[in-house]
C-alpha cells in the first residue's frame, strides 16, 4: 500500500524504512530537507492515490495539532488520518472529531521501540474503528515485531496512546527499580563487581529482560556511569499516567514514586538517575548529560523545557 509519513525524526526515518522493507511504498515529510522525499504537506498529499493515508510522527501538543489541521485541509473524505506520537489520549478524541466532520478517518497508535524498531520491530497500540484500523493494517503488520504478539487494536479512539501512556508509566517503574538496586549494589562494600552481579541476573531469574539487558550494555560501555550525570528527564507521559491514576481513583504507588524520582534528579547529581539515564539512552538514544558538563543548560539538563514527547 501507499503511505505518507510526516516526522523523519529518531523514530520515524527508522520506521520508514522498516516499511519499505515490507514492500510498501511510503513518502516521507520532514521540515529538514536532508531525509524528506517531498518538499511539502502538500506535494505529499498530491503524491498520494486516494484514498489517502497519512501517518503523523511529530511531537505531541502544538506541533502535532498544527500538521492534523493542515492534513485537515488538503485531505479528502474517505482519507484517514493516523498519529503515532506520544499524543495524550484526550487529544485524539478531539482531533477524531475535528477530522470526523470533514469526512477524514483517524487512528492514533502508541509506538514503542525505539531506537531499536528498525531491525527488532515496533510495539504497536492502536485505537479507532475497525473500519479504519483496516485501512492502516499493513502498515501496522510490517511494524510490527516478527510472531505472534507485538500489536493490538486497544479499543476505541484514545485507546492506542492510553495504553502506550501506561507502559510508559510501568516503564518507569521498572528503570526505577533497577536504577536502585544498582546504588546499592555499588553502595555495599563487600560487593566487588556490581557489573557481572548484573550480569549474572540475565539468565535464570524473574527479573531477566531486555532492560536488564540494556544496563549491562550501558555498565559494558562504563562500568560505573562516571561519564554520566544523575539527570533524567521525564517525557510528560508519566505525568499523564499518574494523572489519569488519579481520576480512575485507581492506586499506582510505585509509577507515582518513579516520577517523583526523576524530579528529584534535577536538584542533586544522583547515582540512581545515572542509570535512568544510561538505559533511556540505550533503548530510545535519548539525550544523555555528560558529567563534565553539569553546569550547563543543555537539553536534557536542568532548567530546560520537557521536550514534547514523540515515539519512544
Amino acid at each position: 500500500m501507499e503511505l505518507g509519513l510526516v516526522g523523519l525524526g529518531k523514530m520515524g526515518g527508522n520506521m520508514r524504512e522498516r516499511i519499505r522493507r515490507g514492500g510498501h511504498t511510503v513518502i516521507g515529510y520532514d521540515r529538514n530537507p536532508d531525509v524528506a522525499d517531498v518538499g511539502s504537506l502538500k506535494e505529499l498529499v498530491d503524491s498520494l492515490s486516494a484514498p489517502r493515508v497519512v501517518w503523523v510522527m511529530v511531537p505531541a501538543g502544538a506541533a502535532t495539532q498544527s500538521t492534523i489541521d493542515e492534513l485537515g485541509d488538503l485531505l479528502a473524505p474517505g482519507d484517514l488520518v493516523v498519529d503515532g506520537g506520544n499524543s495524550r489520549w484526550t487529544d485524539d478524541e478531539k482531533h477524531a472529531e475535528e477530522l470526523k466532520a470533514k469526512g477524514i478517518g483517524f487512528v492514533d497508535c502508541g509506538v514503542s521501540g525505539g531506537v531499536w524498531g528498525l531491525e527488532n520491530g515496533y510495539a504497536l497500540m492502536y485505537g479507532g474503528s475497525a473500519q479504519d484500523v483496516a485501512k492502516v493494517q499493513p502498515v501496522f503488520d510490517a511494524l510490527k515485531p516478527e510472531g505472534e504478539f507485538g500489536s493490538v487494536h486497544a479499543g476505541k479512539v484514545g485507546a492506542g496512546h492510553f495504553a502506550k501512556m501506561v507502559h510508559n508509566g510501568i516503564e518507569y517503574a521498572m528503570m526505577q527499580s533497577f536504577a536502585e538496586g544498582w546504588e546499592l549494589l555499588e553502595a555495599a562494600d563487600s560487593v566487588t563487581d556490581v557489573r557481572e552481579v548484573f550480569r549474572s541476573w540475565q539468565e535464570g531469574t524473574v527479573i531477566r529482560s531486555w532492560l536488564l539487558d540494556l544496563a549491562v550494555k550501558a555498565l559494558d560501555s562504563d562500568e560505573h556511569l562516571d561519564a554520566l550525570r544523575g539527570y533524567a528527564a521525564d517525557s510528560g507521559e508519566g505525568r499523564w499516567t499518574v494523572e489519569a491514576a488519579i481520576d480512575n481513583a485507581v492506586p499506582l504507588p510505585a509509577i507515582t514514586a518513579s516520577l517523583f524520582a526523576r524530579f528529584s534528579s534535577r536538584q542533586e547529581d544522583s547515582p540512581q538517575m545515572k542509570m535512568i539515564a544510561a538505559l533511556r539512552n540505550q533503548f530510545g538514544g535519548h539525550a544523555v548529560t555528560a558529567a563534565d558538563k553539569a553546569g550547563e543548560k543543555g537539553a536534557d539538563s536542568p532548567g530546560a523545557d520537557v521536550t514534547p514527547p514523540t515515539g519512544g
